[in-house]
């Protein structure tokens, strides 16, 4: 029998045009060579325009798909997305509470990229209470990492990233990854946070396209290689080298944002005399 490969249990809410969301999710993780288990949290009206609607799922069945499955497969790593009520994040918040074992990886969505609020102030107070103080790494970009960090946003026209990010690791997670999609720069400049300050700053080109997922598709890169036994620093850079890629190779589905090729290595032409 085939050793099966690491398994990291998703929970997200569902994507029906698999740019972002559990989709976005299990796309990434089975192309870098893990098998995605997936806990429904919500379902989502969508396209690659933006977010129509939610309808969060009952915390009881989230909970219990996730009982379901943890007593049957071991799981290597958790990735959280879209958890869609206060009820659900509690219940998740206590079944990874049996497992502090498990790496966490909080991808903390907190709206889709057109901008249609995809959580809560609650939401978001639940987050930081029960969610972030177990979590191994947060990914938030420049919008998320602040209306995380603070429960009333400063006006500042030149926010303190650091300082936000030492605030979010004060909650009790250990890493925070600040992804630099969002910012104003030249390059896109992610900034790896841990304890004792910058871990590993990388800067990428900027592509010239605004993406559908492409913070799915990070975090849950980041996941499979914490899954597959990289170390934090390594995880987060070939995540960033497999993302990249993805976006490079991004193709227009529909109407709205590109959507990130997660299978780009499978449609590479073949060198010239390579014929299989």
């Amino acid at each position: 029998m085939t050793p099966p490969p690491p398994a990291v249990l998703v929970f997200a809410a569902t994507d029906p045009s698999s740019g972002a969301g559990l989709q976005a999710d299990i796309l990434t993780l089975a192309s870098m060579g893990c098998h995605p288990l997936s806990v429904v949290t919500g379902i989502t009206i969508q396209d690659t325009t933006g977010v129509e609607d939610i309808l969060p799922l009952d915390a009881e069945w989230v909970a219990d798909q996730a009982r379901c499955i943890l007593e049957d497969v071991p799981v290597a790593v958790f990735k959280l997305g879209v958890l869609g009520s206060v009820e659900a994040i509690a219940a998740i918040a206590e079944i990874v509470s049996d497992y502090p074992e498990i790496p966490l990886i909080l991808d903390p969505v907190l709206s889709s990229g057109r901008g249609d609020e995809l959580a809560s102030e609650d939401m978001l107070a639940a987050l930081r209470e029960l969610i972030i103080p177990q979590a191994t790494l947060v990914t938030p970009n420049t919008l998320e990492i602040l209306r995380i960090a603070y429960e009333e946003v400063p006006e500042d026209d030149t926010p303190d990233f650091a300082k936000a990010a030492k605030l979010i690791l004060d909650l009790g997670c250990e890493y925070v990854l600040l992804t630099g999609t969002h910012s104003a720069s030249r390059q896109v400049i992610n900034t790896l946070y841990g304890r004792e300050g910058v871990i590993r700053s990388d800067s990428w080109e900027r592509l010239n396209a605004s993406f559908h997922g492409s913070g799915c598709t990070l975090s849950s890169a980041i996941a499979a290689g914490l899954a597959q036994g990289l170390d934090m620093a390594e995880a987060v850079a070939e995540a960033q080298e497999f993302t990249w890629q993805t976006l490079k190779d991004a193709f227009r589905l529909g109407m709205g944002q590109p959507i990130p090729d997660r299978l780009f290595w499978a449609r590479e032409e073949p060198p010239a005399g390579d014929i299989h």
